[in-house]
């Protein structure tokens, strides 16, 4: 979250980051998954809802990593990649920015 700018910081409400041991085993080598209605979703009656979640998954990314400054970095991104869903950017739309 260290690596976020402030303004993200600011506009992640209601979302709690969440630590898994593991991924759904229908997608094993997934490293984080956003679950929620992203801000793009979000209308005039948007109002006591649970939070959405931003979930890693700890031997994922546990087992990419080369070294620890490899698995911060693999932490950071997957952090980065799952605000922009929040955001509503869609995996197609990181593909085309070059941000995967």
């Amino acid at each position: 979250m260290d690596s976020l700018p402030d303004w993200v910081l600011h506009r992640l409400e209601n979302v709690e980051i969440l630590v898994e041991d593991r991924p759904p085993r229908r997608e094993p080598n997934l490293l984080g998954l956003y679950h929620g209605i992203p801000l793009t979703k979000r209308g005039g009656g948007y109002a006591g809802v649970l939070p959405d979640t931003i979930t890693l998954y700890r031997s994922t990314i546990e087992r990419v990593a080369r070294d620890e400054d490899h698995l911060r970095g693999i932490i950071a991104h997957t952090v980065e990649h799952e605000v922009a869903h929040f955001f509503g950017i869609s995996d197609e739309r990181l593909r085309d920015m070059d941000a995967y």
